[in-house]
């Protein structure tokens, strides 16, 4: 794939990564639904805190998008993402996977964006010079 086709295929992947973190994920955070409290109760947070982690979530997919702050934001991002893969593994959640596949497709986006990304993540280490 040229270059331009993969800067192109790894902005359209962030772009769709960060609505769905913004609109499916994020979203609900801030708004009141039924049995929104007992759900967050069994994850182990409360209501107050849930917004807050909201906050952060939508934050972060927001800054993926900017290119000066991609790459910290995606480091950030997958550390949250490691907290939810936490939080849904200590209450044996099956759907544990999810974040690690977000996760994963954040840093593929990212690599698409900015070939730098897969060139330090996949680079041989140097050779030992010989004495």
């Amino acid at each position: 794939m040229k270059s331009n086709k993969k800067a192109i295929a790894g902005w359209v992947l962030s772009a769709v990564l960060s609505a769905f973190l913004i609109f499916a994920s994020a979203r609900p955070k801030f708004i009141e639904w039924e049995g929104k409290k007992e759900m967050m109760e069994k994850l182990g947070w409360t209501t107050e805190t849930i917004f807050k982690i909201g906050f952060v979530e939508a934050g972060l997919a927001i800054l993926v998008l900017i290119p000066r702050a991609a790459f910290i934001a995606t480091v950030l991002l997958t550390a949250y993402l490691g907290g939810a893969v936490a939080t849904h593994v200590r209450i044996s959640d099956p759907s544990f996977f999810f974040p690690i596949v977000v996760g994963i497709l954040a840093w593929v986006a990212l690599g698409l964006r900015d070939p730098r990304v897969f060139a330090t993540a996949f680079q041989r280490p140097p050779s030992k010079p010989s004495n």
